[in-house]
Order: C-alpha cells, then sequence, then structure tokens
C-alpha cells in the first residue's frame, strides 16, 4: 500500500500522455493504488515487479477506453483525468473487473482501492511536462485512502455527478459522513456497486474508524513525500523500534509525525495515541501523561511505569511522544520500559535531539526544498518546491486573490531563502500579505523577530512568534552552550572548527571545551554540519564546515548585544586577517618554487584540464570558501580605520572572487 501525492504535491513526477489531451477546468480525477504492496514486494520481489507493471497496463486500457488518460504513476499508484465523472467511475468498473479476472499466479490476486472525485484543477506546464495543481487531486487521494482492495469509492459531489448517468446494474452505497486526513471538512463517501465485484468491505479507513487521538489537521499537508516514505518504513521496521524526527524548532517535527501516524493506523489494531509534552516542565509526570491518554489508572503502590508496561504487553501499538527536548531523560526511561515490555509496540518521537534509547534511529528533518536563490524558475513551475508551495497556499489563505507573478516571483523566492525554508517562519510571513505586499514584507525581514507574529490563538505561545520559537530552544542551553552559540552568529557562510575555537574560546570557554560544545550544538539542531568537500591532491578531504540558519543566525546576534558583538567582530576580522596573510604567504612561496615542477604541473593540467592544482588550487579553495567571512571582516576593518588588515583582507577577497568567477566560467 502506498500514501502518495500527485503532482500538485509532488516535486518530480512524469506525465504518461500528450498534454493537449488532458481535460481542464472541472475536472474528474480517479486515483488508485495498491492494497498491501510492501508486504506482496517482500515476498515475491520479481513477481510482484512483473505484476505491477501488468496491473497499469490493465488499468490504463480502462481508462483509455472510457475517454479518460493516466496522466502519471508513482510506484503501484494510477493517477487518470477525465472529462466526465460517469466515464471515471466506469473506467474505475471496469478496471476491477478486468483485475478481477486476470491470472496473479505467485503474488496471488492484486487487490486495488480507487477514488472517485471531481473539481476545478488547473493545468500547468513546466520542463518536464504538464502536472494538475490544486485541492480537488489532495481531496481524491485522501478519499481514494479511505478505501479497501477492491473498492471504488466516491466523494459526494462525484457521487451527485453520476447518479443518473450509470448502467443500470450499478448502483452506488451510501457508507455515510466521514473525517479525512487532514481536511477540516469531512466528506460523505458513496461505494460503487457492481453485480459481478465484491460489495462487503469493512469500515473506511478513516481517522475516527480506528483507535486513536491524532488531532484532525486543519491545513493541507505541502510537500516532504520523500520524508513520509522513508520515517514510514523505518517506523516498526527491523531494528527500529522508535524513531525520533530531530530538526530546527518550526521544521515540521509535529506534523511530519502526525502525518506519519494517521497513514500507518491500519497497522496497529491497538491504536495511535499521540501525547503532547510541551506544556510539561515537571519530569516526574511524563509517565501520567501517558496514562492520561491511554486512560489508565495508576494502582496503589504500583509505580505508574510498571502499569503501563503491563498495559502496552503483547499489544500492537503507536505512541507518538511530541516535544521531549526539555524532558530528555524521563522520557527515555519511560520509552525504554515500555519498548522492553511489548514487541509491538513501536514510538515515533519528536525532539531537538536524540533520547539515547536502544533501538532508537534518529531522521532529521529539513527545512522545506527551495529554488534557487539566483536563477529562479519562471512562475509555472516555481509550485514544483515546497518552501514557494507552502507560501502561496498560506497567502491565499490570508487573501484569496493573491497569486504569483513575472515580478513578485523573485521576491517570494528570497523571502522563502531568508526564512531557511522553515515552515513555520514561512506560514507567520504568509500571513502578513493581507497587510503588505511581498516588495513590502522583504524589506522588513532584516528585523523577522518583529514581523513574524501573529501565529494562530489556538497553537502553543511558543509558536505563534519566530521569536517565541527560538527562545524555546535557546533556554534549553546551557551557559556556555548559550555563549558558544552567540559567538557563533558572528560568522558569515559557515565556519571551520579552527575557526569556532578562535572566536568561541575566551571568557569562560576553554579552547580545548569548544570541540564538544559545537557538538551539543549540532546534537540540538541549532548547527548545521555541511558535507565534507574533496581535495584536489588526492590527500586528506578538506575541513568539515558547518553554519547557523539565518534566523538563528540573527537570534544569535541578538542575544550577544552591541558591547559583546564588537569585541567578536573585532576577534572575527583578526582572525580572517590572519588566515589571509597566512593564505598569501603559501601561494607566494608555492609560486616561487613552481619552476621546478613546471613540466609536471603543466602535464597534469593539460590530463585535467584544470590549471590550479595541489596546494594553490586548495588554497584558492579554502579562501573562496570564506568569501563571505572575508567581506564581512573588510567592511569591519575598514569601519574600525585597521588600514594593515583592511588591506590583507582585501587581497585575500579580490585572490577569492578571481577564483569564484573562475569555477563558474
Amino acid at each position: 500500500m502506498t500514501d502518495t501525492m500527485p503532482a500538485a504535491a509532488m516535486t518530480a513526477s512524469h506525465a504518461l500522455v500528450d498534454p493537449a489531451s488532458l481535460p481542464t477546468g472541472m475536472v474528474t480525477f480517479l486515483f488508485t493504488d495498491v492494497e498491501g504492496s510492501t508486504k506482496m514486494l517482500q515476498a515475491h520481489p520479481d513477481a510482484y515487479r512483473i505484476a505491477v507493471r501488468r496491473h497499469h497496463d490493465l488499468l490504463t486500457e480502462a481508462v483509455t477506453a472510457n475517454g479518460g488518460a493516466v496522466f502519471e504513476t508513482v510506484g503501484d499508484a494510477v493517477y487518470a483525468a477525465f472529462p466526465r465523472p460517469t466515464d471515471a467511475v466506469r473506467a474505475a468498473l471496469d478496471g476491477q473487473l478486468a483485475l478481477q479476472s486476470e491470472a496473479w499466479g505467485e503474488t496471488g490476486r492484486v487487490r486495488v482501492r480507487m477514488g472517485v472525485h471531481l473539481g476545478e484543477a488547473e493545468l500547468q506546464f513546466t520542463g518536464q511536462g504538464a502536472h494538475y495543481f490544486g485541492a480537488p487531486l489532495y481531496r481524491c487521494a485522501r478519499i481514494m485512502t479511505t478505501a479497501h482492495g477492491g473498492q471504488v469509492v466516491l466523494s459526494e459531489v462525484a457521487a451527485a455527478a453520476v447518479r443518473d448517468g450509470l448502467p443500470v446494474e450499478v448502483t452506488l452505497r451510501d457508507l455515510g459522513e466521514h473525517r479525512l486526513k487532514d481536511w477540516a471538512r469531512s466528506e460523505h463517501i458513496y461505494q460503487a456497486v457492481h453485480p459481478r465485484l465484491p460489495e462487503d468491505f469493512p469500515p473506511l479507513r478513516t481517522p475516527d474508524a480506528l483507535p486513536n487521538n491524532l488531532p484532525p489537521q486543519m491545513t493541507s499537508f505541502i510537500g516532504r513525500e520523500q520524508d513520509i516514505a522513508e520515517v514510514k518504513r523505518w517506523t516498526g521496521a527491523e531494528g527500529r523500534r522508535m524513531v525520533t524526527l530531530m530538526g530546527t524548532g518550526g521544521t515540521g517535527k509535529t506534523r511530519l509525525a502526525l502525518e506519519v501516524a494517521s497513514s500507518l493506523l491500519d497497522r496497529y489494531r491497538e491504536g495511535a495515541w499521540l501525547i503532547e509534552l510541551a506544556s510539561l516542565s515537571d519530569p516526574a509526570v511524563v509517565p501520567q501523561a501517558v496514562a492520561a491518554v491511554m486512560g489508565v489508572r495508576q494502582e496503589p503502590g504500583v509505580p505508574l511505569t510498571h502499569t503501563l508496561a503491563e498495559v502496552v504487553r503483547g499489544k500492537r501499538m503507536l505512541l507518538i511522544l511530541d516535544n521531549c527536548e526539555h524532558l530528555i531523560d524521563a522520557t527515555a526511561s519511560l520509552s525504554q520500559a515500555l519498548l522492553r515490555a511489548s514487541d509491538g509496540l513501536h514510538i515515533l518521537a519528536t525532539s531537538r535531539e536524540a533520547l539515547g534509547v536502544a533501538g532508537e534511529s534518529t531522521w532529521h528533518v529539513p527545512s522545506l526544498a527551495l529554488p534557487d536563490r539566483d536563477a529562479p524558475p519562471p512562475p509555472g513551475e516555481l509550485l514544483r518546491y515546497e518552501a514557494i508551495r507552502l507560501f502561496v497556499e498560506r497567502a491565499q489563505a490570508a487573501l484569496p486573490d493573491f497569486s504569483l507573478s513575472a515580478a513578485s516571483t523573485g521576491v517570494v523566492c528570497e523571502i522563502c531563502h531568508r526564512l531557511d525554508g522553515i515552515p513555520l517562519a514561512i506560514e507567520l510571513a504568509a500571513a502578513r500579505v493581507r497587510l503588505l505586499t511581498p516588495e513590502q514584507l522583504l524589506t522588513r525581514l532584516e528585523d523577522a523577530f518583529r514581523i513574524l507574529t501573529g501565529g494562530s490563538r489556538t497553537v502553543l505561545a511558543r509558536q505563534r512568534t519566530l521569536q517565541a520559537l527560538i527562545d524555546w530552544s535557546y533556554d534549553l542551553l546551557s551557559a556556555p552552550e548559550q555563549q558558544l552559540f552567540n559567538r557563533l552568529s558572528i560568522f558569515a557562510g559557515g565556519f571551520t572548527l579552527e575557526a569556532a575555537e578562535a572566536l568561541g574560546a575566551g571568557d569562560g570557554i576553554e579552547e580545548f571545551e569548544v570541540l564538544d560544545l559545537l557538538a551539543l550544538l549540532v546534537d540540538k539542531s541549532l548547527v548545521i554540519p555541511d558535507a565534507i568537500g574533496p581535495s584536489h591532491d588526492g590527500g586528506p578531504s578538506a575541513s568539515r564546515r558547518y553554519h547557523l540558519l539565518e534566523t538563528l543566525r540573527q537570534y544569535g546576534r541578538q542575544r550577544l548585544g552591541a558591547e559583546h558583538e564588537a569585541t567578536m567582530r573585532a576577534r572575527h576580522s583578526a582572525h580572517f586577517a590572519s588566515l589571509a596573510r597566512e593564505g598569501e604567504s603559501k601561494l607566494r612561496t608555492w609560486e616561487e618554487t613552481q619552476h621546478v615542477r613546471a613540466a609536471r604541473d603543466e602535464q597534469a593540467a593539460t590530463a585535467t584540464g584544470n590549471t590550479t592544482v595541489g596546494p594553490h588550487r586548495e588554497r584558492l579553495d579554502q579562501l573562496e570558501a570564506e568569501y563571505e567571512n572575508l567581506r564581512s571582516a573588510l567592511h569591519w576593518s575598514m569601519e574600525q580605520g585597521e588600514a594593515a588588515q583592511s588591506a590583507a583582507l582585501a587581497g585575500a577577497l579580490w585572490l577569492a572572487l578571481e577564483h569564484r568567477l573562475s569555477l563558474t566560467g
């Protein structure tokens, strides 16, 4: 079984037909996927791949024969569009009959669930083909996921449209009103009944039909298809009893956990249960919070943790422990006890840092995908990027006639980049379009903590403003961690461990302590380690670099204060001036000895197509990597009248710029 979304929520997909043949305006969608596909794939990998291809062929034939077009396939999911709703239902039933008649062999019968819905959808053309966008696609996908293999279900609007146009042997069965995952508005669902197809199925797979306390989501979930798929695969997999979603505040860890839990409900016969820990301050009440959700009473003289362990023993259940970072020890202790009590219990946690529980796997939740900052794509392709799509949808919720234009494309891209693709920050910014144009909003992001306020009154106080969100993480740090975090905010464009030691040591922090403190900040998702770049001479790789998200960097500068900022700016400039002088000296030494190896290097340059090899290239790469730091240091040195320091920095900056231009052609 898959839980994929159509092109409206995908970053990579492909159209299967001529885009000109796809219907536009009011479109009827038929979405399908295979029930139990993961088990079949694991049990019969080769046979299942053959079966899926045959299943695709049968459904494509049914769709085409009834005037529709398959516009996308994702794994075992098939998405088709029709100009008329009756044709979509006929295609679904014809497809089910064909699947039922097929001899499937080793895999056994391939059971497919199908959903039909109609609505206005926009067809946009990109460099990768044509894609539908709009809420009807999301709703159709959710309606389809309520069904069982072999079942065809329709939305109320689709049922009303086809009721008088179906063959006489086909009827519609009223399945009642149901809540859909991620939708505030429930849906009246109907089943298409055909005399040659099964008609009795278990209750629909809706949040209300399975034991759980997962809250309905009032806004659509944007993107993260790969994250959802991987976390689902990890949750409950062999050796992965507990999965902890980690990331910077506001990246959407809780929302991702709820999305995953909702899609896994049918795996847990005793349910999925959300335990919200953010409002707790006393570690001792963590077991009580779990017991309250599960309806467990404490027995006199028996530790509550022991009672909970007995309750979960032998049960198949999913616990979602949300916001564990301020109660790490207590949450870890309880999780360990419960996991030992039941092999069928799985835990999905959200935290700024890992809990350190045996069997725990960690998944870092990244910021949303962003387009190229310097060369944004045209407006028609921007919605492929999660951050842009989130901004536009939330902006339209605040101002219904908001839309991207050629003039605002670059501005919206820059807003999302300034906010590091952090979902909460983007949502807070998008809400401001009621009062500000995108251009006005961008100019005010220099003080993001003042402009990004006014979140929903129903959420936790720390989620209503960007300032409060980061305060939550910052206040959980020790004093030395706070001190180093503040000092690291001076860097522009990232830094190395050596640079962190140069700026971070002093005033209560020893140089040897910086490494451990930096590791703690990385563990708590406040500092991001970058990939290590390869060397150019076959030697050891270059040093690992680190960076702070821009919103965190602004926050750290605020916390640093004007007096300490001046001290750290001076230390920063002195460090990079020293680096510049060292780089210039090594480059000069290299050039003086170059004539001895001229023939060899000429041969190497010819072979590699690169005229700067060995230590010369390494030194230029180092200066280029520090371009933003060199520029910031030069600006400060010039303001302070440091002539010698400014000269050294200007020379290094020129070499870095020249090297950058040579690399970009």
